[in-house]
């Protein structure tokens, strides 16, 4: 199965930025880094009729985004890529809407602190706090949530995966499920599709990767849970999915991952997409293979209702 001709041409444009940062010399910069988020080709228009509120989950800026029909009781807590040093609630607006569609249910953008100007385990603390606050606050004010999910993308899906670990040690009411795209969840980089994909992979290298860790970690340790969940307890954890690109070079953060819940008893689902790209979701539904995994991610959300 080759990719669509929408999805080719995504990785066409990413191939050629990297080919011309590559003949021009470029390191990558934080500034770089996240203006590429703010106009890269995963830049996708929000659906239509799209309520959103901006909220502080305690002291932490969030961003309540609501399809319409949407359930106010049932709320997911979404957490962005962009590698701990990128994104906001501007990026990822638009597959948050995505899901919220797909789901049925109302979504929380959590717009946790940055590297470097913020360390770890700061992100970490950020999402679990804006979770424990969305447990008994909605888009419609205080209330307690019917349903209660976790769901985040690439270093979010690290982060949502950490998270899952930190709400179980402090014996906070658990996620119905969670839903984990293409999650960046070992900085020790240690996965052999770092290196073996590194040719496929047009958007996230080794380097990169390891550039990144750096700052988020500082002088951390980067197999810490709170950043690399991989080496994490997994006991008790709720119901996931894990969706990832065969080639992607995070591929083996989600099979570790994955098989590391299963030894623990997790109900865990993974699904290795053939021809995609990282986060491939971000692209809206102008490419299939992009509303094909966000539809799906909303199918596995509603059975759990």
């Amino acid at each position: 199965m080759a990719a669509s001709p929408e999805l080719q041409d995504a990785i066409n444009k990413l191939r050629a930025g990297n080919e011309a940062a590559a003949k021009a010399g470029l390191a990558p910069t934080v500034q770089g880094v996240r203006d590429m988020m703010a106009g890269s080709v995963f830049t996708a228009p929000a659906p239509a009729g799209l309520r959103t509120a901006k909220v502080r989950a305690v002291t932490v800026p969030c961003e309540w985004v609501c399809a319409p029909g949407s359930d106010p009781n049932k709320r997911i807590l979404y957490l962005h890529g962009g590698g701990y040093a990128a994104g906001n609630l501007d990026t990822h607006r638009a597959l948050c809407g995505d899901i919220s569609v797909a789901s049925g249910a109302s979504v929380l953008n959590v717009d946790y602190r940055l590297a470097p100007e913020y360390t770890a385990p700061a992100q970490f603390d950020d999402a679990l706090l804006a979770y424990r606050w969305m447990l008994d606050n909605g888009p419609l004010g205080e209330d307690e949530a019917s349903h209660a999910f976790v769901a985040g993308d690439s270093a979010g899906g690290g982060l949502g995966l950490a998270v899952l670990q930190g709400i179980r040690d402090a014996g906070v009411r658990a996620p119905d499920a969670a839903a984990l795209i293409s999650p960046w969840t070992d900085m020790t980089g240690s996965g052999a599709s770092m290196r073996s994909n590194a040719e496929k992979d047009p958007m996230v290298g080794y380097g990169l990767l390891s550039w990144m860790a750096g700052m988020v970690v500082g002088d951390g340790d980067p197999a810490d849970p709170r950043v690399s969940p991989l080496f994490g307890d997994y006991a008790g954890l709720p119901p996931m999915l894990i969706q990832v690109g065969e080639n992607e070079t995070l591929l083996d953060d989600s099979r570790s991952a994955a098989d590391k819940a299963k030894a623990a008893g997790v109900d865990v689902t993974l699904e290795c997409w053939p021809d995609v790209i990282h986060v491939w979701h971000a692209l809206g539904h102008a490419v299939p293979e992009a509303s094909q995994g966000i539809n799906r991610v909303g199918e596995y959300l509603r059975g759990r209702f």
